[in-house]
């Protein structure tokens, strides 16, 4: 038996049905859930009339320098009380790895300020809302008076949505797939930062669709040369065959926000 079927009998059914939350939480009505989420965020962004953006991922646990210096340094507080505790150590290591790619938050910001000074209004900076790279992103446009679109997604942590988010251009999601949707409807290039398993699904996600021809081929520019030479290995994928040589090359690696942005400016010619 649908499982929704038993909850009936503790609600009303003398209610318009648009106005019965209790109904779009029935399993039955996720696709109308969906819809909504594809749905309202389009309004949204047909009356801000954002036609065109630059999409900025990377992780939330990357800071700025000084507060990821200070996060290591409490780090290595706690284990020099307990020297053996594994979790400690792993605790510091983290936190060096943190603070060797605090520099990136600077770069996300400057090349979210690069977009705004130099293409005026054509762009909207467009991120995952929440903290790390995507705070630095949205912070780069927004102090530049740039247009800073933040798609969040409910999580048991990172849920709130950064300082820098234009005023009603915060969205949050439910489905990781609408909000995906909306990352790529809109998207004229992808610049990736370093990051962990959300930055790889994003990635990898933007790459199948360009590969398939489900999105126009696009810049994407992987920021953080030592990073991504580490933990992606395209050479090697083209190597095996299961990638083309011509995908491989439509991958540049940088390492400032200055090349993302020359890489972008060659790309669409932008003066």
């Amino acid at each position: 038996m649908n499982k929704d079927i038993n909850k009936i009998e503790h609600e009303s059914s003398y209610l318009k049905a648009y106005e019965d939350i209790q109904l779009l939480k029935h399993d039955v009505m996720r696709p109308i859930r969906m819809e909504l989420e594809v749905l309202k965020p389009e309004l949204y962004l047909q009356y801000f009339k954002i036609t065109e953006t630059i999409v900025c991922f990377g992780s939330a646990r990357i800071r700025e320098e000084k507060a990821a210096k200070e996060h290591l340094a409490a780090a290595q507080k706690e284990l020099a009380k307990n020297p053996q505790d594994k979790n400690l150590q792993n605790k510091v290591q983290e936190a060096e790895g943190l603070l060797s790619l605090s520099k990136y938050y600077d770069e996300a910001r400057k090349f979210a300020e690069m977009v705004i000074k130099k293409a005026g209004k054509r762009f909207a900076v467009v991120t995952g809302g929440g903290p790390g790279i995507m705070e630095a992103a949205n912070r780069g446009a927004f102090e530049n008076d740039g247009i800073s679109v933040g798609l969040n997604i409910t999580l048991p942590h990172e849920q709130r949505p950064n300082d820098y988010i234009s005023p009603n251009l915060a969205f949050l999601f439910h489905y990781f797939a609408i909000r995906k949707l909306h990352f790529v409807m809109r998207a004229q290039a992808f610049v990736v930062f370093p990051g962990g398993f959300g930055t790889f699904d994003e990635l990898f996600e933007i790459l199948t669709l360009i590969q398939t021809g489900k999105k126009s081929r696009i810049p994407v520019i992987l920021v953080g040369k030592e990073f991504w030479n580490q933990v992606i290995n395209v050479k090697a994928l083209a190597k095996y065959g299961v990638i083309t040589h011509q995908d491989k090359d439509a991958l540049p690696i940088v390492e400032t926000a200055q090349e993302a942005w020359d890489e972008i400016t060659k790309f669409y010619s932008i003066k």
